[in-house]
């Protein structure tokens, strides 16, 4: 199928015959969606009828799901055609795109590396001109951190913007705070196209002048974890092509990033986890290398441990609260945020820890950058903007306020265009 990168999963094969109905749709009646024909991959946690869909789990190698996610029903609905399924890691575990069932996929810029996790055969399969476009989901930057290291775009939108149904795992207690799915492709254009259909949203584009008026903050250090020198400059590359466009440019840490990457630990990390056990109980052996850690790792928690478990969350739920309306308020003023995506561009298979200014750092931390904007959940995109010194492409994130993608959009279009 693309055996050098293995992103392309599971082929659809009524796609042509879903083209030609498309076509004879459009030929009687003149009608058409806004993406009619346009030929697209979904990731593989993400229900699709009628074609196999294994959230990359050896419980699910078989799996036909007897309907669609609502996502995927409104971009058909819009005249999209399904391609195909792309590679995941087991059960949306990231950093790195590996499962027992197809494997691991690889870069297509330098196949020693991974594309990343969990939407890594979405990116990889975008980037390497297998598909135009499609969509994956995003918990701690799964969506972003595949982008970023691929050298395409993607969007987390708003949390609630777009519905997650028919996603496994699915997005119960407090993992709905943060997970989202969105679209993935290789301009910034087709994210918004994909987008308005996704979140049946009817917002009118914001016209230069609008977008202008609007301060910009821009960081490259979080208070937690050290960056890449081309990863800072990658920024700061984006920080002043707006400042040449006209913004209001300054550096400066917004309220609250310092906490987040442990407020995502302690209102995601427990919860995901049991998650994980209740789903491969009495089957754990079938658990791969990734997935088997977590659901070994301590035996159920007694009744009393899931009450002071509950009350650390719920303590975690109202600081985070607390700090997403300080981080709002001072959004009111600055409406817009450029980061690094991460700490590193894409690094090699396997990878555990990543060297990072002298120091080696794990590579959950590394990417606390993502992490954070899935605890506050604000809508985030990233856009390539430049390429280590091994061509390795990088990424820069732009943040914005709830419900505003399209204010992060024309941003990112205005970078994305200056770099071109």
């Amino acid at each position: 199928m693309n055996p050098s990168l293995s992103a392309i999963v599971t082929i659809a094969d009524d796609a042509i015959d879903r083209a030609r109905e498309v076509e004879a749709k459009l030929m009687k009646s003149g009608e058409s969606g806004p993406l009619c024909g346009l030929p697209i991959t979904i990731k593989d946690t993400i229900d699709t009828k009628g074609l196999r869909t294994t959230y990359g789990s050896r419980l699910f190698a078989d799996h036909v799901p007897d309907r669609d996610a609502t996502v995927v029903a409104r971009l058909k609905a819009a005249g999209a055609i399904i391609l195909g399924k792309t590679n995941t890691p087991e059960m949306a575990i990231p950093y790195e795109t590996d499962n027992p069932v197809f494997g691991r996929t690889n870069n297509p810029h330098d196949l020693n590396r991974t594309p990343g996790g969990s939407s890594g055969g979405e990116a990889a399969a975008i980037a390497a001109n297998l598909s135009p476009a499609g969509i994956g989901s995003d918990l701690s930057g799964s969506i972003r951190v595949p982008a970023h290291f691929c050298g395409i775009a993607g969007l987390k939108p708003t949390t609630g913007r777009v519905p997650m149904d028919g996603h496994v795992p699915e997005a119960r207690g407090s993992l709905a705070m943060g997970a989202t799915i969105g679209p993935m492709a290789r301009r910034v254009a087709d994210l918004d196209l994909l987008f308005r259909v996704m979140a049946q949203s009817p917002d009118d584009p914001i016209t230069p002048n609008e977008l202008r008026s609007m301060s910009v903050a821009f960081y490259v250090d979080d208070g937690h974890t050290p960056v890449t020198e081309e990863t800072a400059n990658a920024v700061r590359l984006a920080a002043a092509i707006l400042r040449e466009a006209g913004f209001d440019l300054r550096e400066t840490q917004p309220l609250g990033i310092t906490e987040g990457s442990r407020l995502w630990i302690e209102l995601f990390a427990d919860v995901a986890q049991q998650q994980l056990r209740d789903c491969y109980r009495g089957r754990e052996a079938d658990a791969g290398p990734l997935v088997a850690p977590l659901i070994d790792e301590i035996e159920d928690p007694s009744f009393e441990e899931k009450i002071v478990a509950a009350e650390r969350r719920a303590k975690a739920v109202v600081e985070r609260e607390r700090l997403r309306e300080d981080l709002l308020r001072w959004m009111k003023q600055t409406p817009l945020i450029l980061a690094p995506v991460g700490s590193v561009p894409a690094f090699t298979h396997g990878a555990k820890r990543v060297a990072v200014g002298g120091e080696t750092i794990s590579v959950f931390r590394a990417f606390s950058y993502s992490q954070t904007w899935n605890v506050f959940g604000l809508p985030a995109v990233s856009v390539p903007v430049a390429h280590d010194s091994q061509g390795i492409p990088i990424g820069v994130q732009i943040i914005g306020r709830p419900f505003e993608e399209r204010v992060v959009l024309a941003m990112a279009q205005l970078v994305e265009q200056a770099v071109a």
